[in-house]
């Protein structure tokens, strides 16, 4: 048994010394020391071994266990140093290079032209609110004195969820729950930003998502000149201060009278182009005064208080501002459209 100890130490050493990279090295500690090596395998067979000579050789057997873990330690150290050392100059860094600048995002301009019309209208003495994106068929129709059967439905085709339930179509649904919610308080001052949805193809000036901003006005007295007034001031704020506006006869079922608002040719300034269409004038907004019928239904007296809405589109805003001729540039996450703003 000592004999055969002696020898696999002097064995397992030359093979341990002869080890040239880490696969070698691995392959001497399984020969020599794994669960079925040769060294295990001695060891299993010390219940042969005479009671009196086991301490003695099991001592021995661990010595030799132990200078061969030892040595394959020493063997290991140096190829793992060099795989390191390959490591770190592979993956070697030069700190005294200049960084790289991260490209920094900005707004989109969308979001600038609505907060445009929003600061105007609070720097007007108007408050800005939220309503809900899915609404009622009744704020979204009925309590803007279009009825069931009324034809102004035919020019939305709405996102119906259930037949109750739809997707706003306007952002007008704000005007009977703001008035319903005041009323019969004065004054109401309050716009109201955000998107609306419709069934329409998508095209250079359709999209079935899109913005619109909606104003109104309720107070005594409020008259037809102070509509004009104000969106003559939003006009020019908007577009400059030398701009012409136009107000046009037009038909809104929850306005009247209501009128299409004009302003002088950006591109022409008046003189007819392309972009006009030879007319000197491009539509902005729509507008008109509160139909008494939609007072009523909120609570309010229309012998009493008047009052004006408007409905504007950011898009088409965006699209006059910046010379813009397609509205899905907007949507199409073009990072070639972006970066222009």
């Amino acid at each position: 048994m000592e004999e055969r100890l002696r020898a696999l130490a002097q064995t397992a050493g030359a093979a341990a010394a002869q080890a040239q990279n880490l696969e070698e090295l691995d392959e001497v500690r399984v020969r020599f020391l794994g669960r079925k090596g040769e060294l295990t395998q001695i060891l299993r067979s010390m219940k042969d071994v005479p009671p009196a000579e086991r301490p003695r050789l099991g001592q021995l057997a661990n010595e030799i266990r132990d200078e061969l873990e030892r040595k394959l330690a020493e063997r290991t150290e140096v190829p793992k140093r060099r795989l390191q050392a390959q490591q770190l100059e592979k993956e070697r860094l030069d700190i005294t290079l200049p960084g790289v600048r991260p490209a920094l995002g900005h707004k989109h301009p969308l979001t600038w032209v609505l907060e445009e019309i929003e600061d105007i209208f609070l720097r007007m003495g108007f408050d800005v609110v939220e309503e809900p994106e899915v609404e009622y068929d009744y704020y979204n129709f009925e309590a803007l004195n279009i009825p069931k059967d009324h034809p102004a439905r035919d020019m939305q085709d709405t996102f119906y969820i259930t037949d109750e339930i739809l997707l706003r179509t306007h952002t007008s649904p704000f005007q009977a729950r703001t008035l319903e919610r005041m009323a019969p308080e004065v004054p109401v001052r309050v716009i109201c930003p955000g998107r609306c949805y419709r069934r329409d193809p998508a095209d250079a000036t359709h999209s079935p998502m899109f913005y619109q901003t909606e104003v109104l006005a309720v107070d005594k007295n409020i008259s037809f000149a102070q509509l004009k007034g104000t969106l003559t001031t939003f006009a020019r704020e908007m577009f400059g201060k030398n701009r012409e506006v136009r107000f046009r006869p037009s038909f809104f079922p929850f306005t009247e009278p209501s009128a299409e608002v004009d302003i002088s040719c950006l591109v022409c300034g008046g003189k007819g182009c392309s972009l006009c269409k030879g007319t000197g004038w491009l539509e902005i907004l729509g507008s008109g005064m509160v139909h008494p019928r939609e007072l009523e239904i909120a609570g309010y007296d229309p012998s009493r208080v008047s009052g004006f809405a408007v409905g504007m589109g950011p898009d088409r805003i965006a699209m006059l501002k910046y010379g813009i001729d397609d509205i899905r540039l907007f949507y199409e996450d073009d990072l070639r459209f972006l970066h222009q703003f």
